[in-house]
Order: structure tokens, then sequence, then C-alpha cells
């Protein structure tokens, strides 16, 4: 039985401002653009998030954090889309949430033709009401003051850079191609089929491809360039305690450079059982910003971009994903005497108890679609989402026209496949409690997220076109 509501479903075309789309340079069709950015780096120090190993507020700016936006369409039909892209562990549903409805008041943008997407950086500011449990109870007012100061600026400058792209649409053509890069490895260390640890796994399966999309302006001149890539945001480990973009951020200063005038978005793909490697350090972060640039101009230097047409369809579902059961009163008491995380956690899910509450079974989850035409479909996940997914996806619907990316909407935890379900470990288990989920997956899960993308996806998408091996 299908659990799927499915929210605002846009159909239209996206003409420039009103008008019915043009022809552009070599024959693409001419549709508005626009793009912003926006800093926001905190001005004080503050806790960051992606290692419960760490202690103290950030010390130090080691490289500036972002905020990108890319609007596309005019404002006929059923208007423009718009996708931002932004330095941080995971922007939760609530921010997400709160900045679409301001944004669908100020300037009428649908719910469904808007995307937060995090860059997954583990040497970000930490929000309200997200990952809180990785400090482990040891957190002061104070820095509990700055995290709800830095979620509230950083809800601000979301809005303040969408409207920015919104007010600078101008006409431009869209196209797109796909490259590869491969300082992603594996990071799911196995034995006998069961998960033992992290480290690097040369058989485990990983998607090295780099989709890119180039907005150009009526002279040929890239005004826009999105790229995406499939691994943590995770160089640098819990000893490294300064504000910093990682290599997504030293990418995006790669492109720049490249490409002057251009605004460089990068967003992350199914890469959370994937880790950067090498990873010790700063440079290593840099080199391998400099390997996903220069994949990224090959491909927008490759004279291969296939046009995309100015119509653009989106498409939004929300579900609920079920959660196995809940451990025991008793079971909890024995973990709320584990320090740290563990600890912290069981002893809040006791407090729920002792208030009459109930534990939650399921995790809200949102799935969103654009899509050009039969040329090309983008499929926005949220959570940590483990490569499977796109390996699946792109084999039932056909990989040469799906880009798919993940730590969009919402980071509500990991979203574990059936298979590292079966396996255990980080990914399945330990991580839930960093995010304030009381128990793993059903195994269900894989297959409800994947037939929703089925269902938000009409022909020529909507497949199987192959049966999953």
């Amino acid at each position: 039985m299908k659990r799927i509501v499915l929210v605002g479903v846009a159909w239209g075309w996206l003409g420039a401002f009103g008008a019915q789309a043009a022809l552009g340079a070599e024959g693409a069709e001419t549709t508005p653009v626009g793009v912003a950015r926006v800093d926001v780096t905190p001005s004080y120090p503050v806790r960051m998030v992606g290692y419960e190993s760490r202690r103290a507020e950030s010390e130090g700016v080691a490289s500036r954090l972002e905020a990108e936006a890319l609007a596309i369409g005019g404002d006929d039909g059923p208007g423009p889309a718009v996708l931002v892209a932004v330095d941080n562990c995971g922007v939760g549903r609530e921010v997400v949430e709160d900045v679409a409805a301001r944004l669908e008041k100020k300037a009428g943008l649908k719910r469904a033709r808007f995307v937060v997407c995090s860059t997954h950086t583990h040497c970000a500011p930490g929000l309200s009401g997200t990952l809180e449990f990785i400090f482990g109870g040891g957190i002061t007012a104070a820095e509990r003051a700055h995290l709800a100061r830095y979620t509230t600026e950083l809800a601000n400058a979301i809005e303040k850079v969408a409207l920015d792209a919104l007010a600078a649409r101008a006409p431009a053509t869209l196209a797109w191609g796909k490259g590869q890069a491969h300082f992603t490895a594996n990071r799911r260390v196995l034995k006998n089929g069961k998960w033992t640890g992290f480290g690097v796994n040369p058989s485990g399966p990983t998607d090295p491809s780099v989709p890119v999309l180039v907005a150009r302006d009526p002279q040929g001149r890239p005004r826009a360039i999105l790229a995406n890539y499939a691994c943590h945001c995770t160089t640098l480990g819990g000893e490294f305690n300064q504000i910093c973009a990682e290599w997504a951020g030293f990418a995006r200063a790669e492109i720049a450079k490249l490409y002057p005038g251009a605004t460089a978005i990068v967003t992350i793909g199914c890469g959370a059982d994937a880790n950067p490697e090498p990873r010790r350090n700063l440079e290593d972060a840099r080199a391998h910003g400099q390997a996903l640039a220069h994949a990224v101009d090959q491909v927008a230097r490759s004279g291969s971009l296939i046009p995309l047409p100015a119509k653009l369809e989106t498409g939004l579902a929300r579900l609920e994903l079920p959660l196995e059961k809940a451990p025991s009163r008793d079971t909890l008491k024995v973990l709320a005497t584990k320090p740290g995380a563990q600890g912290a956690f069981a002893k809040s899910l006791l407090a729920k108890l002792d208030r009459g509450e109930t534990l939650p079974q399921a995790v809200p989850y949102t799935i969103s679609t654009w899509r050009f035409g039969d040329q090309l479909a983008m499929v926005f996940l949220a959570g940590e989402v483990v490569v499977d997914y796109a390996l699946r996806l792109k084999w039932e619907i056909g990989q040469d026209r799906l880009w798919i990316t993940a730590y969009a909407h919402d980071v509500p935890c990991y979203i574990p496949s059936r298979r590292v379900l079966s396996e255990g470990g980080y990914e399945a288990d330990f991580s839930m409690v960093y995010y304030g989920r009381p128990a793993r997956f059903a195994p269900e899960v894989e297959d409800r997220i994947v037939e929703s993308v089925h269902t938000l996806l009409p022909p020529p998408f909507d497949g199987p076109s192959q049966k999953s091996p």
C-alpha cells in the first residue's frame, strides 16, 4: 500500500517573465535565471556538529561558509523554482519549512518549487533542534544561545539569498552534462557480511558521477554552474575545530577561478556511506576541491552539454518512514547509565515516557523532483542517503538522464538501504542516537522511497525500465 501524499505537483511553462520561451544561442530555449550568494560565516564562536569528540566552540575560520541560490523560470504559470545550497552539516525541516512559508508569502514561491540542500560539511555551526544529541548533554546555556542565534541568522540568510536570486533573473539558457571524480571511497568495512567499523572498503559501492548544470547568458557566458558529487564532506576530523566549508567550498572557489563572473554551486549526492580519501588535513580538502573543479571544467568545456527546455515540472511528496519497535523502559534505564550521547538520549526518552508521551514510530520524510522535458530529472532526497539509492534509481530509470541530490529539504537522520540495514553498523543503527531516533528503520523503507520517486516522475521517467539487480 502506498503511503504517499503528493503536494503541489506543478505543471507549467517557464517563460521569460510571462512570455513564452524564446530560442537562444545554438537553438537552446531561454528562460529567466537568477543567482545569488551570501556569506553565512558566524562572527562569534559556536559549537559545530559532525563529531561527538568535539568539546568546545569553534576556534577561528579556515574558510568562509556560503549559501548560494539558483532561481529558474518566470512569474507566469506555476512560477519560478529555487534551489538553495548551504554550507552546513544539516539544515533541518523546521528551518526549511519556515523559510518556505516566508517565500510563499513574500514572493509567491510554491513549496513544491523550493529546495534547500546542505553540503554536509562537518565544520559548520550546529542548529537548534538538529543533531543536538551529538553534544552528549555537554553543552552550556551560553553555547545553546549561540546555536539559537546562528539558527535565526541562517534562516534569514536563506530567505535573503532566495529573494536575491529571484530579483536577479535575466534570460539564460540551460544545459547539462556528466563527468566523474574519484576521491570518494566506501567507508563501511565488513566481515562475514556485517559492519565492523570505518575504513576504506575497495569493493564497496560508490557513485563517481559528477552531474553539471550550466546557465549561460545570451552571449554564451556562464552565469551559474551547479555541480553534484556523492561524498561526505569529512576530510577534516573531530580534532579540527575551525569553521570550514570543506572540499565543497574549495571546489566552488576553484570553479569561480576557472569561470570568472559565474556563481558556482555544489550539492551532495547519495554519499552517506562514502568518505573522501585521503582525509588528513586542509591540503587534502583543497586537493579534493580541485579534483571536483577539474571534473566540472571538463564537462563544461566538453562541447557535448545537452540543452534543456524551459519547461520545468516539479513535484513534492511527504512520507512517514516506519521505525522498528522502540526499546523498552527497562532497556532505556540501562542505556541511560552510559556516557555521552547514548546516555543523554536514553534519559530524554525516559523523560518522554514519564510525561505520558509515546515514542515516535516513524520519521517524516520529504522528496521532490524537477523535470526538464525528457532530457533530465532531478531528484531531491532528504537525509544522509547511502549510495544504494542512487545506483538503484539510475538502474531503474536510466543513469543518462537522472540527477540525485541528498541532504535536501531536511536531514532527519541516515537513510540506509535494505542492504545496509542487513549489515548493521553506524549508518543503520548507532547514528540514530545523534538524530534523536528511538529505533532503526524498518526494512521496507528503501522500497517506499524508491516507489515515491517513481510516482513523482511521470513518463518517460516512471520506470522501472529495468529490474533492480
